[in-house]
């Protein structure tokens, strides 16, 4: 007999993105839920997958694509209870064929299950080899048993069966009694539940083992390393391949890998794990999202603003960072005798500004924003790619009212979210609205009236929410917007946030009409989140294929032979002075130059013969639309430039 424990985690292990091509129509997507779980990474993939390819109108019957709706464990409890039977089911198959693996927490997470064990790193052979015996134990039909016992009796079969983790679990668990949940008479765990009546009633053929990966005991480094089985468990069959279809779609487009191919960006082990750079590809399309960033927020009343990367330490004491924060900020350094500190936030920086001067109420709302790049310690294996990272750049503002001016400015702040990302091509979002959690700051009057502007403004946008009851921070209510790419993954990306403490730390204040001092609104927004983060999303979204007045090379110029060569140098020199992104390529044949072109997902091929030379035209070739026959090189400049223009294809 072993003995785990799995208690009621909210894990979210997440399979990594990917994209259909022509097949995106096929996809049905569910309605949005009112509670999303946590994302590790920031996107949920509840989904509805067209399973069979639709059959062309040519033929002489049309038949509709099946379509498999994926449950989440929100909607199916019956698929909760699965997932986290198989993760007891998992346990006790390993320590079947590993008697000596010691048990820890094994959780149901978004997609399935997963288990971590102390014990030797395990192979794809050791994966096979658990999922057979996993089988044997489904197929037997064992029943799961729920046994409340005290604590004494817990801790005894506990040393009984030497299991330390287990007693460390024990320990953290405060309510009396304690629940017990056997697998037959042949296994158990401390586990408050749910979970199925039998084994029998999961289905094995829709339960798959996916990998394994190293996790700290309690998620310190400091601890031991153990071996983390994550698996995926459905209710059928039919859903377990829709799933793995999705999940292969989606590797297509992990950005990690289009980055690599595409040559936008990479980390260099050399400078450090989490520190982006960025490629001259990569930063062309940086430069055109902060470009278009900088001039819709001065459109919209802003400020653009630039302040350091570092400061006194005391400045971090003040805001409360030291305090509330210290984990994730990196070592203070010391220069002349003084503590200095990387910013891991930029808003202590806009509020010294805005104390630079006597403010009026007349000057209110005051909007400041800044590209600010902060730096803040993650540990190394929770890094991943542009979404988990060390050092990144905010699209910070922040906004200094009066009272009475919050809803407009929240309408505002809504407003320009939308352009903003309406622009890049998301048009669905998912909003929550956070209200007033237990413990927090401030009076109830000024909650009530900033949780009502916040929901008036909403109600004003047209847009539906759902409320997040007692889910805003503590110093005052908030707005999340996740946005939904191509696949219909949902993105955290927008936080509109109302903060009554920083004033009163910093004591902030305006002159009102009776001059006397008064404390201002703040409001902290992002729209984008952060450079880095939104870029991976948008590679992912687009799969790489960016369209065309966003891609960072819009047109390469390829000759026939290396006789049209001069010409073409005349063409592309042309293009980039009339603003057109564009290089030259030869040295190959044309088949090639035009597969090496459509790879690189270049929008646009120039192609120059010796009739195009002779007549001052190139040959237009389009990555989707094939050829788009010859024209002038002034027309065609002209056209791109419209396209550009108005953000639609050639």
């Amino acid at each position: 007999m072993a003995s785990s424990h799995s208690l009621l985690f909210s894990s979210s292990f997440l399979s990594k993105p990917s994209s259909f091509t022509s097949s995106l129509k096929q996809f049905v997507y569910l309605p949005s839920r009112r509670f999303w779980p946590r994302q590790r990474h920031g996107f949920s993939t509840v989904f509805a997958v067209a399973t069979e390819p639709a059959i062309s109108n040519t033929g002489p019957k049309k038949t509709e694509p099946s379509t498999v709706v994926l449950p989440s464990n929100e909607s199916s409890d019956k698929l909760l209870k699965i997932r986290h039977t198989c993760a007891h089911v998992m346990a006790m198959a390993v320590q079947k064929l590993f008697p000596d693996a010691k048990v820890t927490i094994g959780p149901w997470i978004d997609n399935g299950f997963y288990y971590d064990f102390d014990m030797e790193p395990l192979t794809d052979k050791d994966l096979k080899r658990i999922k057979k015996e996993m089988d044997r134990i489904i197929s037997r039909n064992l029943p799961l048993l729920r046994e409340e016992v005290s604590r004494e009796e817990a801790k005894k079969r506990i040393m009984a069966i030497n299991e330390p983790y287990k007693m460390e679990i024990l320990e953290g668990i405060k309510e009396e009694p304690i629940t017990v949940y056997h697998i037959g008479n042949e296994w158990w765990d401390l586990c408050a539940g749910p979970h199925v009546e039998t084994t029998g009633k999961i289905n094995k053929k829709a339960v798959e083992l996916e990998s394994v990966a190293g996790a700290y005991w309690r998620g310190d480094e400091k601890r031991q390393m153990l071996q983390r089985i994550y698996g995926t468990a459905w209710e059928s069959e039919e859903q377990l391949k829709a799933y793995l279809h999705f999940k292969e779609e989606a590797k297509r487009r992990d950005h990690r890998r289009i980055g690599q191919d595409l040559d936008l960006f990479s980390i260099q082990d050399e400078a450090g794990g989490g520190l982006v750079f960025w490629h001259p590809k990569g930063a062309i399309v940086r430069n055109i999202i902060e470009e278009s960033w900088k001039k819709m927020h001065v459109e919209h009343g802003y400020d653009l603003i630039y302040t350091p990367h570092v400061a006194k330490a005391d400045l971090w004491k003040i805001s409360g960072h030291l305090d509330f924060y210290r984990e994730n900020m990196y070592d203070q350094m010391e220069i002349e005798d003084e503590l200095y500190q990387l910013r891991p936030m930029n808003c202590p920086y806009h509020i010294l500004l805005y104390q630079r001067k006597r403010q009026s109420y007349r000057d209110l709302p005051i909007r400041v924003a800044e590209l600010g790049t902060v730096y803040r310690y993650e540990l190394s294996g929770s890094l991943h790619g542009l979404f988990r990272v060390r050092g990144f750049t905010q699209d910070d503002a922040h906004i200094f009212c009066l009272e009475d001016q919050i809803k407009d400015e929240i309408r505002g702040v809504l407003d320009l979210t939308e352009e903003i990302l309406s622009r890049f091509g998301f048009n669905k979002y998912e909003v929550n609205l956070s209200t007033r959690p237990e413990k927090s700051v401030g009076g109830d009057d000024i909650w009530e009236k900033a949780t009502c502007a916040l929901r008036d403004a909403l109600d004003d946008k047209g847009w539906s929410y759902e409320v997040d009851e007692g889910g805003g921070a503590f110093y005052g209510p908030k707005i999340d917007l996740k946005i939904e790419d191509a696949l219909g993954r949902n993105w955290q990306c927008s936080t509109i946030q109302v903060d009554f403490n920083l004033p009163q730390r910093f004591d902030i204040t305006y002159v009102d009409t009776n001059s006397d001092k008064k404390r201002p609104i703040m409001i902290h927004r992002a729209v984008l989140g952060s450079l880095e983060r939104f870029f991976g999303v948008l590679i992912e979204h687009y799969a790489g294929d960016f369209p065309l007045w966003l891609s960072p090379i819009q047109v390469r110029v390829l000759p026939v032979t290396d006789n049209q060569l001069e010409f073409c140098k005349e063409v592309s020199k042309k293009l980039r002075a009339c603003g057109v992104r564009a290089e030259l390529c030869h040295g190959e044949r044309l088949p090639k130059l035009i597969r090496n072109a459509e790879t690189q997902k270049i929008p646009l091929m120039a192609v120059v013969g010796p009739k195009e030379v002779e007549t001052g035209t190139v040959t237009v070739r389009s990555r989707f639309g094939g050829e788009l026959g010859t024209i002038h090189v002034d027309d065609f400049i002209n056209k791109i430039n419209i396209a550009v223009e108005t953000r639609t294809a050639l």
